[in-house]
């Protein structure tokens, strides 16, 4: 595997890509064979791989999102996708496991709704990562991204960044895994960043100490900049 690769390559330092490396605990295993890895373990992954651990975690610990049901059936995500379709509101269906970034469903209606959550749960188009549900109001505004390098100890912002997702021009079409993205993104300036810093980052990295968590390596935090202030729509983890 890739510890004996790193091993016999003598690899001074080894850098994790994708996420389902991360969640099957590969920094785990390099840490008990004593090699060097800039990446969370498996426990902290779980900010990524478990959209419902994630959401909860943040309630718990006063981390500012949109309001959410987990559902584990479709009979409580139509109930859930009904109480935030109320009125013109839309609604976002999201399955809790990894779906390489292009899982998310925004649906302006409930009717588009109960067939993106049949989709999901049903017809289980994302497999086991489908077998429990997101579901939340849809938040307005412009989407900007925060990473941080992480110590185990400290969070350390880069500049703010501004990623694109949708396929198509306009900001339409479907998620994709992100279709191009700069930094630094004008949205943010130094008094936001500060509330970011205070409501956000901060909040994270004292619940995460709090549950026993050391992060190392780069935790993203992706937000919706609203009109009542920064909300984190996910964590990313690297």
């Amino acid at each position: 595997g890739f510890a004996q690769l790193a091993e016999s390559l003598e690899v001074d330092l080894t850098v994790v890509g994708p996420e389902q490396p991360l969640e099957e605990g590969i920094a785990n295993h390099f840490r008990r064979l004593k090699l060097p890895i800039f990446a969370p373990t498996k426990e902290a992954a779980k900010l990524e791989s478990s959209k419902a651990y994630a959401k909860d975690f943040m309630h718990k610990y006063g981390v500012p999102t949109a309001r959410y049901k987990v559902c584990r059936d479709p009979e409580s995500a139509y109930l859930a996708a009904e109480e935030f379709c109320r009125g013109d509101g839309a609604v976002v269906i999201k399955p809790s496991g990894l779906t390489a970034g292009k899982g998310v469903t925004v649906c302006h209606s409930l009717e588009a709704a109960r067939t993106a959550i049949d989709l999901i749960m049903t017809q289980a188009s994302y497999g086991n990562a489908g077998a429990e549900l997101v579901v939340e109001e849809c938040l307005e505004g412009q989407e900007v991204s925060i990473l941080t390098f992480c110590d185990g100890i400290r969070m350390v912002p880069m500049p703010p960044a501004q990623d694109h997702k949708t396929l198509c021009d306009g900001d339409t079409g479907p998620n994709t895994g992100g279709m191009g993205a700069y930094a630094p993104t004008p949205c943010v300036n130094d008094r936001l960043l500060a509330e970011i810093q205070a409501h956000v980052i901060d909040r994270t990295q004292h619940g995460l100490r709090l549950e026993g968590i050391s992060y190392t390596g780069v935790l993203y935090f992706g937000l919706m900049l609203t009109s009542k202030g920064p909300r984190v729509l996910e964590y990313n983890c690297r």
